[in-house]
């Protein structure tokens, strides 16, 4: 029998590998268990009060049906403030998109100030915007729909720049070679390749605001979150269970259309 059919590999991954993992899990093991001693949280806490969460559960049905006309008015309002807040950020995100893409932006200090701003807006949590925005306009959707259009416009140039940056040049090249302007270039050579990314992107961008706009409503930013904050603070779990189900359904179907959109889209 030779050596080579005689070999038997100690192992998968070699001792440096191994000793890497090893060393790494003990260090988040380590973390984890600091962690947990310095918040006095551990996960067998979750199953102490595990009987107490079934109580609370139990109080949420059955849900109170006859509550549901006061959900209505309250969830239009929701979607509106989905529409309206998504309709501008689109507008908002094409010209800076095209700004914060480097292969369209020649202009070093323009997409670099545009990066560095974009970046910035991405770092703030949408409800920490909706509470500022609630303290400078008031309670209500209006505050709301500027939290989202400042949240929308961070996601949407932060997609629809990387998808400019991948489109092909020489259609570009082709554009500015035969005498087209700036404009030309960007209707003729760019919006075609990217349209279909951009609607695509655009509905993404609507479902996540349905689900913001709910949670942005608990801070007082207008529609049903608002509504269900009320309700959670009165303790009236039937009525706080008859409004969860209906967001649910509504989310569900708004979810499965715009997911169909997007797939014959792309």
């Amino acid at each position: 029998m030779s050596k080579e059919s005689s070999f038997v590999p100690k192992g998968l991954y070699p001792f440096k590998t191994k000793l890497i993992i090893t060393l790494a899990l003990i260090v988040v093991i380590g973390f984890y268990l600091l962690s947990s001693i310095k918040t006095e949280s551990f996960i067998f806490h979750f199953f102490v009060k595990l009987p107490n969460v079934f109580g609370l559960i139990s109080d949420f049905f059955p849900p109170d049906w006859s509550y549901i006309n006061q959900v209505w008015p309250k969830l239009f309002e929701t979607l509106h403030i989905a529409i309206i807040a998504t309709t501008i950020a689109v507008i908002i995100s094409i010209p800076f998109s095209l700004l914060t893409a480097s292969n369209v932006t020649t202009n070093t200090w323009i997409y670099q100030a545009m990066r560095l701003f974009l970046n910035i807006i991405r770092t703030i949590p949408d409800i920490i915007l909706a509470v500022v925005f609630v303290g400078l306009f008031g309670i209500g959707a209006f505050s709301g729909i500027i939290a989202l259009i400042i949240f929308a416009v961070g996601i949407l140039v932060k997609l629809m720049s990387e998808v400019i940056e991948t489109i092909d040049m020489n259609q570009i090249e082709a554009i500015r070679a035969s005498g087209g302007n700036g404009l030309q270039t960007i209707s003729f050579a760019i919006v075609p390749q990217v349209l279909p990314q951009f609607i695509s992107f655009s509905l993404y961008v609507f479902e996540i605001n349905i689900r913001a706009s709910l949670v942005l409503g608990l801070v007082g930013a207008g529609g049903i979150g608002q509504l269900l904050n009320t309700q959670i603070n009165f303790m009236n779990y039937p009525a706080v269970s008859t409004i969860i189900i209906i967001v649910f359904a509504v989310v569900i179907v708004i979810d499965i259309i715009s997911g169909k959109l997007r797939e014959g889209l792309v």
